[in-house]
């Protein structure tokens, strides 16, 4: 599948157990994002380009008006990398 650079890495820190945290305005509407990785760094790569396609591939999925998590699409959807620790 074709993904981004930029759809890679964020699906890439959402594998290892990031989440994305979004933002509402008045109406419910989806306004700003922030990817916060597990160590608790956020993702500059993530926008809300990316985060919209994501959502509409169905790799990332909010419960219960949760942060946004990793799918098993997602999982299956993302290269392997390195971690450079």
């Amino acid at each position: 599948m074709n993904i981004s650079k930029h759809e890679q890495r964020t699906l890439h820190a959402l594998a290892q157990g990031g989440r994305i945290n979004h933002h509402k305005d008045d109406r419910g509407d989806i306004i700003a994002v922030d990817c916060i990785t597990r160590d608790g760094w956020r993702l500059t790569d993530c926008s809300m380009s990316v985060f919209r396609k994501l959502r509409r591939r169905r790799f990332i999925r909010s419960e219960s008006g949760g942060p946004y998590r990793v799918t098993r699409e997602g999982l299956e959807a993302v290269r392997a990398q390195l971690d450079n620790r």
